[in-house]
């Protein structure tokens, strides 16, 4: 409750004007407005809101010691009264950029959890909206778009049996050429032999659209870019080197129709690009021939091409480029079949096939997922003025945290993202336009496709960078920091592993490639041996192929390198990282967390349930206020009444006259049973709003105080004039805040660990004076043992006149005497275990100490 302090008490007003001046208190509302709790409950109440969670307000006395006549202090900080409006909406706008690195945090715990929570919250935004624009970019019909276009083209057999992946001669090609490859182009005719009309050709299995034209081109090299070896000059007179653009053919060649086979073009007329076999790297010029929209016209060229030896012996690499449409998923696929032929003879094929969605924006869900994507444009905004401050701030030490360079190079993936993507809808809307206009053209989609999966590749590298910083706004919680600190604190130790390991392993990928790279597949080239290695530390190997490349270095390189690499290298790798990990752990158990948002958020809940039992006081006060004013029984309260009963619990004279002006409608400074009615029925109102944010806040947070909290519950059916003196007393309790101390299942939890605490020092203990008692037993034989010693010796000495054998039986007595009394003794003495010593054991050991005895005697 705001308590306002009160006027002089002989200036007070009437209540009508007291009521009229409440109502236009500067413009708020009047002191008694905290028992108006709103139709939707005590959430309106301004203590009550999330603020409360902030430790911005306490309560300072004013009439009397225990707080009730208090007035709310605010303890943040306090603007400028002179600030301009300009300069609050600066503030404002610069509060948005406000984070860590840019406000000082150090010595505020309160602003430094507040400032994390806000840039975790908004990062989160962030990245839904990143994973939505993401997601919404691809799905499962990608897959079987691809997969239905793979089995057509490379996976349908010739009527000899023959497929693309199965190419490896010239003639293989021609064969799939004729038959796989025009057959999965033109669909002329339907499932029951029927001929399909002509507005529905043009149609792979009848739904994907052929755009434009296929186009078939390859490339050539000269028949003098090799050398001739002196010794073969006379019997080999051509020689054919591997691709390079310095050794390519460019001159016409064959019949010089008017076919265009048979002319080279540059890169630049074709407006293609260079492509990446497995061989080498071609260009993307070279002779080229497009086909018909007509099966039989196509067919016509791919023979007519066959029988004039298309294919020389300088042809080193055959492509067939086109592209297809699904409108039904809006997705289009380029195919691209590539044949190579080495030096060496033969022929290996290669295919790339790219479902990429090109047309972006069709459906409802794709305008959502443009939507999105402004928004995401927003946020690229926002963190972009958001890093250019703290490198304004920090100047070059913002480069020195890894944190910061990650969100720099998301920033720059995420531009360069937002660029291409605008590249594109341009491109593709101009392609369609010429594609439309000349059906019969190649429709090259082939660089666009390829920058669509390196769009693709960076957008999905960003999402990877993206969670991985969250990191970096949970890192206040040391388990969170388990991993950068082990990788940070054993970065030295990596560093000089992976040296050695690098040295150890590229010996072995060489010497791998020298020794098998001509048999083996996995080793033909040192890119292959290298990866092929590491598959062998993952256990995928093929041990049969090294043992027949080398049947003596095969198993001595295989048996060498898991020694080394996997026994040895691998557990060191292992060890340093176990080590760190171990230290790190040690380090954290000695170590607090930077702050715990669950005591953050638990001490805001304390807060805001100990503003709650306030007003459940002022609520108890005002009821008992309502028995007790009425001194005369007359069922009427007047002011002076009121105020009397009101000024001993503490309240202000002007709270006071405010809340009894609001209940005074006629104004005559009495209230009568209808305005004491409606008073109290305003207030069980207020008891079912403080009962119904009980159980809100129990429900949210903290459903095992339900029993603490059923006890300052407000009965719905209380009568207010029936308050005992234990809803007083506890009145006074909960004025004071929630309960101080632990709860009951902590102090369960910490004195079953006392108990078994005193339970194990006091078996210690036991333990440890048993020993004391051996050892003190042991220390008064010993002295037994001398002081009988002497006695025998004492007596051998004294009897110097007798002869050997009185001595000797004088010494079997003395010694059967003295192990015998030590036999009684040790017998009746009770042993720790509280069981008395064995006869049997005694009689044995007695045996054989007079034994001994009798031999000690002897001897002497």
């Amino acid at each position: 409750m705001y308590r306002i302090q009160g006027g002089a008490k002989n200036a007070r007003p009437s209540s009508a004007s007291s009521r009229e001046a409440w109502g236009n208190y500067g413009g708020h509302a009047r002191p008694d407005s905290q028992f108006d709790f709103g139709q939707k409950g005590i959430r309106n109440d301004p203590d009550l809101a999330p603020a409360a969670m902030e430790d911005d307000a306490a309560y300072i006395s004013n009439d009397k010691p225990n707080g009730k006549g208090s007035t709310v202090a605010t303890t943040g900080s306090k603007k400028n009264p002179n600030e301009s409006c300009f300069g609050k909406i600066g503030s404002g706008i610069r509060s948005l950029w406000a984070t860590r690195q840019t406000e000082d945090v150090t010595g505020d715990r309160e602003l430094h959890v507040k400032t994390t929570l806000r840039e975790l919250l908004i990062y989160l935004a962030f990245l839904i909206i990143l994973c939505i624009v993401t997601f919404g970019m691809t799905g499962t019909s990608m897959y079987y778009y691809t997969k239905v276009m793979s089995d057509l083209f490379l996976d349908s057999t010739s009527t000899s049996g023959g497929s693309f992946r199965t190419i490896t001669s010239v003639e293989d090609f021609w064969k799939f050429a004729k038959e796989p490859l025009l057959d999965g182009l033109y669909w002329e005719s339907w499932y029951n032999n029927q001929t399909v009309p002509d507005e529905q050709l043009g149609y792979i299995y009848y739904e994907n659209k052929l755009l434009g034209v296929p186009r078939i081109r390859q490339l050539q090299v000269h028949s003098n870019s090799c050398v001739v070896h002196a010794d073969f000059k006379d019997v080999i007179r051509e020689c054919y080197e591997s691709y390079s653009e310095s050794v390519e053919n460019k001159e016409a060649f064959g019949k010089k129709d008017n076919y265009t086979a048979w002319y080279y073009r540059s890169e630049d007329e074709l407006g293609g690009t260079s492509y990446m076999g497995q061989i080498t790297t071609y260009s993307g010029a070279g002779y080229v021939q497009d086909l018909k929209r007509l099966k039989n016209e196509s067919e016509e060229i791919i023979n007519y091409l066959f029988n004039e030896r298309w294919i020389r012996r300088g042809t080193r690499v055959l492509f067939i480029d086109f592209t297809v449409y699904n409108a039904n998923i809006n997705l289009f696929c380029v195919v691209q079949l590539t044949v190579e032929f080495p030096p060496t003879g033969g022929a290996i094929p290669h295919y790339q096939l790219r479902t990429v969605k090109l047309i972006r924006y069709v459906t409802a869900y794709d305008y959502f997922i443009m939507a999105c994507e402004f928004i995401l444009c927003l946020f690229i905004l926002y963190y972009m003025v958001e890093e250019a401050i703290e490198i304004k701030k920090h100047k070059c030490s913002y480069f020195k945290s890894v944190w910061n360079i990650l969100d720099i190079l998301v920033i720059v993936i995420m531009l360069l993202c937002v660029g291409f993507n605008v590249y594109r809808s341009i491109k593709v809307g101009d392609l369609l336009k010429d594609l439309l206009g000349k059906p019969d053209q190649h429709a090259d989609f082939v660089f666009l496709s390829f920058g669509q999966v390196q769009f693709d590749n960076a957008i999905a590298v960003a999402v990877f960078l993206a969670w991985i910083k969250i990191f970096k706004y949970i890192s206040f919680n040391k388990t969170m920091t388990q991993l950068s600190s082990t990788l940070g604190k054993c970065a030295k130790d990596l560093a000089g592993f992976a040296v050695m390991f690098f040295i150890i392993f590229l010996a072995f990928t060489q010497l791998g490639y020298l020794l098998f790279g001509t048999q083996v597949k996995d080793f033909s080239n040192f890119k292959q041996s290298f990866f092929t290695l590491f598959r062998i530390i993952l256990g995928d190997f093929n041990f049969d192929q090294l043992e027949a490349a080398n049947r003596v270095l095969g198993p001595i390189f295989f048996i060498l390198f898991v020694f080394f690499v996997f026994f040895v290298l691998i557990n060191m790798f292992l060890a340093i990282i176990n080590d760190t990990y171990s230290e790190v752990k040690g380090d954290m158990a000695n170590q607090k967390n930077e702050f715990e948002i669950t005591d953050y958020f638990k001490r805001g809940y304390d807060k805001m349930l100990s503003k709650l039992h306030f007003k459940h006081d002022k609520i108890v006060d005002i009821q008992k206020a309502l028995q007790t004013a009425d001194i005369n029984n007359d069922k009427q309260v007047d002011f002076d009444e009121w105020r009397q009963d009101l000024k001993t619990r503490g309240y202000a004279d002007g709270e006071i006259e405010a809340l009894f002006a609001k209940y005074d409608i006629d104004g005559d400074r009495v209230l009568d049973e209808e305005e004491q009615r409606k008073m109290l029925s305003d207030l069980n109102d207020q008891k079912a709003a403080l009962n119904k944010e009980y159980d809100d806040l129990d429900k949210m947070q903290r459903p095992e105080s339900v029993a603490r909290r059923s006890t300052s519950r407000v009965s719905f059916n209380d009568d207010s004039g029936e308050d005992s003196d234990g809803e007083d007393s506890h009145t006074k309790s909960s004025r004071s805040g929630p309960a101080q101390g632990v709860q009951y299942e902590e102090f369960t939890v910490l004195s079953r660990r006392v108990d078994r605490m005193e339970h194990s020092i006091g078996s210690i203990v036991s333990k440890i004076d048993a020993v004391l008692v051996k050892l003190e037993a042991m220390e008064k034989a010993k002295l037994k043992r001398r002081e009988t010693m002497g006695k025998i010796l004492d007596s051998i000495t004294e009897s110097d006149g007798t002869s050997d054998e009185v001595k000797r039986e004088q010494m079997e007595r003395l010694v059967r005497e003295e192990l015998e009394r030590w036999d009684s003794e040790s017998s009746i003495t009770p042993q720790p275990g509280g069981r008395g010593a064995s006869p049997s054991s005694s009689g044995r050991g007695g045996g054989a100490r007079s034994r001994a005895g009798a031999n000690a005697t002897s001897d002497m």
